[in-house]
């Protein structure tokens, strides 16, 4: 059930925007909401939920929506303004190679306080994801994470472990990820305001 959301309504009806809603189902409980770089904006919402239920919830984020829209476009202006560097092949080897040493050590030692097990570690280079966590409990971290301070690649580490006790980012969720680190807000909010910058310089010129 796509379909779109009209935007401006307090302006003339020339100046209005239509914005398109993708709708995926899963067997997720919960209903979230994303936008990408691109604008593309998706609900990802249980089978079961009725499609009045899943328009509700996005006409309600309405405000959200051209809240975070807004930012996205400012954000990219100035980032057009002032480019990242793109890395080397050289460089990215040698970021995973620290990677490789770095992140397992604090897997290890974050994984007790957790209370969870876990099986491979992945370093990889990837562009769209700082890590993941498979229903195998085999974790995967993005290798651009030694470009970050260590508070908030330890953040990173325990968003993962705790996906071991839950797999979603339920309100249990994130109350496991607060008992261990207390102030992981502040962590998550530098990620969110400089992690794009940073993850665009895995994209090697040509």
């Amino acid at each position: 059930m796509d379909y779109c959301l009209q935007r401006g309504y307090e302006k003339a009806a020339a100046e209005q925007e239509e914005l398109k809603i993708r709708v995926v189902r899963s067997g997720r409980r919960t209903v979230c909401l994303q936008i990408d770089e691109k604008l593309d904006i998706t609900v990802r919402a249980p089978y079961r939920m009725p499609d009045s239920e899943i328009r509700r919830f996005v006409e309600e984020k309405s405000s959200w929506i051209t809240k975070h829209i807004k930012q996205i476009k400012e954000r990219q202006r100035n980032e057009a303004l002032q480019p990242e560097e793109c890395l080397t092949t050289e460089e990215i080897r040698k970021l995973a190679g620290e990677a490789l040493k770095y992140i397992p050590q604090r897997t290890a030692y974050y994984a007790p306080l957790v209370k969870v097990s876990y099986g491979r570690i992945t370093i990889r280079n990837q562009k769209s994801r700082w890590g993941s966590c498979s229903s195998k409990g085999n974790l995967n971290f993005n290798c651009l994470l030694m470009l970050m301070p260590p508070e908030v690649i330890d953040y990173v580490v325990v968003h993962e472990l705790c996906h071991r006790l839950e797999m979603n980012h339920s309100e249990r969720f994130w109350k496991e990820v607060e008992r261990v680190l207390p102030d992981y807000k502040l962590r998550k909010k530098w990620l969110r305001e400089n992690g794009d910058r940073i993850m665009r310089r895995m994209a090697l010129p040509d």
